[in-house]
């Protein structure tokens, strides 16, 4: 009987068959549907089927009947049978649980409370630490709740007859947690698949209930990784014997558990097992719910699928984009225009191309994905996002990525992240998209594939590297040719770019695999060294072009100090573009003129923003680089002590090699991949710097091409022109562009522009609707108000004025924060500070040089702010959430690049 949901609803049938297949479920009794209609179901006879005219009509019938249950005569042969079976399940001075479960309908097998259908969960009453005493009334309850407000309710709004229900009540040993969990084997939030784990102290009452501090778990269940999010926890629900009569009561938590884990290791371990049983017995996605007694042993207390939100059929099939920024806003922060995201996306579609085709892809393959390529990046609300179900579907095509997947979504700021394809499935599952693993040989023969395809790299990047220097300069006379043969010029350059820029993302691949080898045998041979120890190991080494251009603003300063006016023009209040104008006169300053053309002709592509073309670089407002070139003179920094800097961090790291790592042949390894893995993100800051001379040629050639179609009466002002796509400037030219309004074009997406800027940014990660116009889709993720979980950078531990975020270089400062949103701040405003931003690009290099430490809400090991503290060699923690909203600008912080860690000594929001 009690197998038959018809009887006894989904919820008990379901433990009944469980506790049969041997899971910890304790014992269990049922009180038929049978009984509830020959008790209460002669007090239903009067509710006629028109009664439920309004919902004040329902709700004041359902009241009278809850009333009339609540004080029926429980039939003494019932009492007697319930009695017996009283000590069977909790023994003479046990406790039970009471819980009422709404049974299916007549002849509707799948539906009722519990059921795939219609889960409905929470409707009906539950009891808990009943003793035998008040078993009676407890089960009088349940019924009654048949008739709670809510429930009637919603069986009116799902077109059910509203007082129709029928409860069976079960009878449950009460198993005395101290540690409680509810596990989702699939997200409810969006059906990924990632086991899903919330846990208290105390009973499930609290976390369901939200009465209690709870912690978060998300669980990869095809590698085990875990991503954790721990609490500090005050509240707990639970048994007080103190106070036995009271049922459920609110508890403190210790103060010794507070910061500690709800759960062990072992514990997920056991939970992430049982939860994939349960998931394998039932053939569907399980919503599940425990306890774990003081023993450690883990009971099961319920199991129901999960419950998703509802989609209209056309729509059940029909996949989420899922879309990050997490990574790319390090190069386009903020807003960029439609200029700037129609090259961004333009080198994306190429230059992505020109990799998989150097990795192997077959040409007819590329042929094919082409459209994916295309939509390797989106422009929502004006900021740039990834399209991560492209990248990962993409990047599967390279054979030989399989051993690469973890290390490149850590690089990337993606770790725990699901993808869901165009054909509707995940995309990655344990970091290999369709959930294929490889084994340890093929990982083997996927390295040494790319081990072979390093050898020749050296030289390819040599030979990329020529070929750029002689291309740019070629185009240092653009800005004087006629409007065609400046379009022909940006198409001859983009053709060329599809041909070679591949060479500086096959450089990312090698680095990704050099980084996994050197950290995972740094966590096999040095298992005591902490980040510090690799962060050293990457400083000091050949000077790359980002940091020769910083070096060159350096050298610039010092210039200025040999000449008493040039240093004390700079020391002036004067206006940076004054004292430029007073330069190019030859009031003074002729030697530290000619440096400076010479630094904004090898240099004068690089600075704040370099890839927005909506952002002028220095080589076309030159005196911007009087800015930093002031504060660095007011400094006294020099170009030797920079370099110093970062020998001493690395010397430092070699000599703890030498002290934790004995035998000197693992050393040599360790010392090789490093070496290694510094040469290969040097090729990666030259290439980047490459991309910015880049972007730097396409701002001229474009904005002479808007100069052009404002003269002509095509554009109101030249500077419109970035509000304008590549494809429409050149069609305005070339007879390709579809429309001749360009000027009500450019100022309706001005307009547009402007509105976003003024309007909260979208999530780092969120996902839209397919099969929604994307406007449309942003309106609703802007609109539902959802929670995010707590981040890495959140406040830990009893001491809510400690941030968390990834160790990027090491070492103890102290300082005030000076918190950075808009890059055009005076360099000398972050002198003897600690810079805090949301994100930097190679712009922001003048600004670091003045700071003491960089704290980042964005990055990873490998990003350009970790790279840069490292070269400079002061403390570096980025991806440290809300950092530029919980810490104060003036407050007092400590930064620890070698834990990872600010510490708000004051000031905190």
């Amino acid at each position: 009987m009690i197998l038959d949901p018809e009887l006894v609803g989904h919820k008990f049938a379901r433990q009944a068959e469980l506790a049969r297949d041997g899971f910890a479920v304790p014992p269990l009794r049922c009180v038929p549907a049978t009984v509830f209609d020959q008790v209460v179901g002669p007090l239903l006879t009067d509710i006629r089927a028109d009664s439920a005219g309004s919902t004040q009509a329902l709700l004041s019938h359902a009241e009278a009947l809850r009333q009339r249950v609540r004080y029926l005569t429980i039939p003494s042969e019932l009492l007697d049978e319930i009695d017996a079976h009283f000590d069977e399940i909790a023994g003479p001075d046990g406790l039970v649980a009471v819980r009422a479960c709404a049974v299916p309908r007549p002849n509707q097998r799948e539906s009722g409370e519990d059921s795939a259908e219609d889960p409905f969960a929470g409707l009906s009453d539950s009891f808990l630490y009943v003793g035998r005493a008040g078993l009676a009334e407890r089960l009088v309850a349940c019924w009654a709740s048949a008739f709670n407000p809510e429930a009637v309710l919603y069986r009116a709004r799902r077109g059910h007859a509203p007082f129709a229900a029928r409860i069976a009540v079960g009878i449950q040993r009460m198993a005395m947690g101290t540690r409680s969990f509810v596990a989702f084997t699939r997200d409810p939030r969006d059906g990924a698949a990632r086991l899903v784990i919330a846990a208290a102290y105390g009973i499930g009452e609290g976390v369901v209930q939200e009465k209690a501090d709870v912690d978060h778990y998300f669980v990869d269940p095809a590698t085990g990784a875990v991503e954790p999010h721990v609490t500090v926890k005050t509240r707990a629900v639970g048994w007080d014997p103190a106070r036995p009569d009271q049922g459920p009561v609110d508890l403190p938590v210790p103060p010794e558990l507070a910061t500690e884990p709800v759960l062990t290791d072992a514990d997920l371990v056991a939970i992430a097992e049982l939860a994939a049983r349960v998931e394998a017995r039932f053939h569907a996605p399980q919503d599940i719910e425990g306890t774990i007694t003081e023993d450690g042993a883990i009971h099961l207390v319920q199991a129901r699928p999960v419950a998703t939100p509802a989609r209209p059929p056309d729509e059940a099939e029909s996949p989420a984009l899922l879309w990050d920024n997490n990574n790319v806003t390090e190069s386009f922060p903020g807003i960029s225009c439609a200029l700037t995201y129609s090259v961004a996306r333009e080198l994306y579609e190429v230059g992505f191309t020109d990799l998989y085709r150097r990795m192997g892809v077959p040409a007819r393959t590329l042929r094919r994905e082409r459209p994916t390529l295309r939509r390797m990046i989106g422009h929502l609300d004006g900021r740039i996002y990834y399209q991560l179900d492209c990248w990962y579907h993409l990047h599967g095509l390279i054979r030989c990525f399989r051993p690469l997947w973890s290390t490149w979504e850590r690089s990337l700021g993606l770790a725990a992240t699901d993808s869901t394809g165009r054909d509707g499935t995940t995309a990655r599952r344990g970091g290999v998209p369709g959930g294929r693993r490889g084994s340890r040989l093929t990982d083997v023969l996927d390295v040494l594939e790319i081990l072979a395809r390093l050898v020749a790299h050296p030289w390819r990047v040599r030979r990329f590297l020529r070929w750029w220097d002689g291309y740019h300069a070629g185009l240092a006379d653009v800005a004087a040719r006629r409007p065609h043969e400046m379009v022909d010029a940006y198409r001859a350059l983009w053709a060329q770019v599809a041909r070679r820029w591949g060479v500086t993302l096959v450089n990312g691949i090698f680095l990704f695999t050099a980084t996994r080898a050197t950290d995972g045998l740094l966590r096999r041979w040095v298992p005591e060294a902490d980040r510090s120890l690799l962060n050293g190991l990457l400083c000091g080494g050949p000077e790359n072009r980002s940091t020769a251009a910083l070096h060159s603003a350096v050298a610039l300063a010092a210039t200025a100090a040999e000449d008493p006016d040039t240093r004390a023009a700079l020391r002036s209040d004067a206006d940076p573009r004054r004292i430029w104008d007073d330069l190019v006169a030859g009031r003074h300053g002729a030697r530290f003129l000619a440096a400076l053309r010479e630094h904004l002709r090898d240099h004068g592509d690089r600075g704040m923003h370099d890839l927005k073309l909506e952002t002028p670089a220095p080589r076309d407002e030159p005196w911007t680089v009087l800015q930093p070139v002031r504060a660095y003179l007011t400094r006294g920094l020099t170009v030797s002590a920079s370099r110093a800097a970062g020998r001493q961090a690395h010397d430092q790291a070699v000599r703890e090699l030498r002290e934790r790592c004995r035998n000197p042949v693992k050393r040599a390894v360790l010392r090789g991949l490093g070496r290694t893995m510094r040469t290969l993100i040097n090729v990666r800051e030259n290439t980047r710097f490459c991309r910015s001379q880049l972007f730097g040629d396409s701002r001229v050639l474009l904005t002479r091409l808007g100069a052009e179609l404002a003269a002509r009466g095509r554009l109101d002002r030249p500077g419109d022109v970035v509000d304008l796509t590549v494809d429409e400037v050149l069609g305005a030219f070339d007879g390709t562009l579809a429309g001749a309004d360009l000027r009500g074009l450019a100022a309706v997406r001005a307009a547009e522009r402007a509105r976003w800027t003024e309007t909260d940014p979208l999530p780092t990660r969120l996902r839209t609707d397919p099969d929604l116009p994307l406007a449309v889709a942003l309106a609703g993720a802007r609109g539902t108000g959802g929670a995010a979980a707590p981040g890495p950078g959140a406040p830990v531990g009893p001491d809510a004025a400690v941030l968390t975020g990834l160790a990027s270089s090491s070492g103890v400062v102290r300082g005030p924060a000076k918190v950075v949103l808009d890059p055009s701040v005076d360099a000398e405003q972050c002198r003897d500070h600690v810079l805090v931003a949301r994100e930097t690009d190679p712009g922001w290099l003048y600004l670091m040089l003045s700071a003491r430490a960089l704290v980042v809400e964005r990055g990873t090991l490998l990003s350009h702010t970790a790279i840069t503290g490292r070269m400079l060699g002061i403390p570096t923690v980025v991806a440290v959430d809300r950092a530029t909203d919980r810490i104060t600008d003036g407050s007092l912080i400590e930064v620890d690049g070698t834990a990872g860690t600010v510490r708000i000594l004051d000031g905190v929001r």
